[in-house]
Parts: C-alpha cells; structure tokens; sequence
C-alpha cells in the first residue's frame, strides 16, 4: 500500500450501508472518524494489556499498603482521618 507524506496508509473497511450513507449525507469525515476510534480501541487494549502484564505487582503493591499504610503516611501534613 502506498504511504502518504503524513505517514498514513490506506486501507479498506466494511461498514452499514445505511450508516455510511447517513454519515456522507451529513458530511461527516468517515475517515477521520474511523481513525479515531480506532486509536481509542488500541489505547484501551494497551492499557488492558499493561493492567494484566502489571496484575501481579499491582497487587503486591495494595497488599504492602494494606499492611503497612501508605508511604510516607507519618510525614502527610494534612491528616485526612
């Protein structure tokens, strides 16, 4: 596939006739449109995959805290409890 001066390519999808005809007659920008949700889906599997890759110390981490109060906690200037 080519690639254009801005550094996207092309490339083709399916969509709903009656929703891709809807869109052109209130002119939306289908490209535009599909490439930001699409770069909001990989933000969200990005972070789902950090959340599971990170699973383990992130739950280290709740369970220190849980034995051992927040870091620091003696120094905190204001005391919210």
């Amino acid at each position: 596939m080519p690639r254009h001066a801005s550094g996207k390519r092309r490339t083709n999808i399916t969509v709903d006739a009656h929703v891709l005809s809807a869109a052109r007659d209130m002119d939306l920008n289908v490209s535009a449109i599909s490439e930001a949700a699409l770069a909001q889906a990989v933000r969200a599997a990005e972070a789902r995959a950090w959340a599971e890759e990170n699973a383990r110390a992130i739950a280290e981490r709740h369970a220190w805290i849980e034995a051992n109060g927040p870091p620091l906690a003696g120094f905190q200037v204001l005391k919210t409890g």
